[in-house]
């Protein structure tokens, strides 16, 4: 059987995917990578990359065995960290993953609500995109990740924390509510694309991306920018009901109505089935259901974030 540091090796280079890259991560030289990864395709008896592509690419073989290195390299890591807890030689540390759009609300809330309440662990909050974010999950490189829904694979426990209301902010109209149609033919000012509220946007105004550039052309999650476009430039935006923007005038935020229902979104928690922080993890998604969770008085449309 290959050793464990031959496993770091390939899993490292099925991500890297050239060995200038992989040798740099593990800390060697490239003709040192690539003699222990041949040693180990070797002890395998079949092929794991296909030298003949540029970059490599995984063979069959590679693409069957490298999501069982990764999981025995967790679980060693996994091994390795609890000795070195029971030794006191380090801290428990959880790694959370939100996406933009929730992290500008949420994020300072969570840290005061945690300080305290687990302060034997160390957390470290991470901001991606949707695909970003799951990709770091299947790495094994977060603990839990806060996203809109709906995202479900066997792996993983998907556990919904809130639904939130999408507002329309818009000068449009002197009611508290407008009606979706009546945004045909205004500019909406909308994040960069790997944004999923960008998506959610478009899908429920049922706007072609060509009527969103040239005319704005911005790469960004800033969402106090795009109050201020609103502001300056008439138009709308999309925003969720719990972001609150310094910079909005209060007339302008309105209930977004449709045949369907409101706008919302289900920000869920994903964690793997399997962890040692389990019951942190169970901790965390109770208290944050606790206290963003609340009923709407209308009904909701629960937007998909593709």
């Amino acid at each position: 059987m290959i050793s464990l540091q031959q496993m770091r090796y390939l899993v490292i280079l099925s991500e890297e995917l050239q060995f200038s890259r992989a040798s740099e991560r593990c800390f060697v030289t490239q003709p040192t990578l690539s003699m222990q990864v041949k040693k180990a395709e070797e002890q395998l008896g079949y092929g794991v990359f296909d030298r003949a592509t540029t970059p490599l690419s995984l063979t069959p073989y590679g693409q069957e065995i490298i999501p069982i290195l990764r999981s025995i390299l967790a679980e060693n890591d996994t091994l390795r960290f609890i000795n070195e807890r029971m030794a006191g030689k380090i801290k428990e540390e959880i790694r959370v993953g939100i996406i933009p759009t929730v992290s500008v609300y949420m994020l300072t809330r969570l840290f005061s609500m945690f300080a305290e309440a687990l302060s034997n662990v160390r957390l470290v909050y991470l901001e991606h995109p949707t695909e970003v974010l799951i990709q770091e999950l299947e790495k094994g490189t977060l603990d839990l990740g806060i996203l809109a829904g709906p995202f479900q694979q066997v792996k993983y426990r998907t556990v919904p924390l809130f639904t939130e209301e999408i507002e329309v902010y818009t000068a449009l109209g002197d009611e508290r509510s407008i009606d979706v149609l009546s945004l045909d033919g205004q500019q909406p000012w909308l994040l960069s694309k790997g944004n999923c509220l960008r998506t959610q946007v478009i899908n429920f105004c049922n706007i072609s991306e060509t009527a969103v550039g040239p005319t704005w052309d911005y790469i960004g999650g800033n969402m106090d920018l795009l109050v201020e476009m609103v502001n300056m430039n008439g138009g709308y935006t999309l925003l969720p009901a719990a972001f609150k923007s310094a910079k909005e005038n209060p007339e302008f935020r309105k209930r977004l109505v449709s045949p369907y229902g409101s706008p919302a979104r289900e920000i869920i928690g994903v964690f793997p089935q399997r962890s040692y922080k389990t019951p942190h993890l169970e901790r965390m998604v109770k208290e944050i259901q606790l206290v963003f969770s609340q009923r709407s008085d209308v009904p909701l449309h629960i937007l998909d974030w593709k």
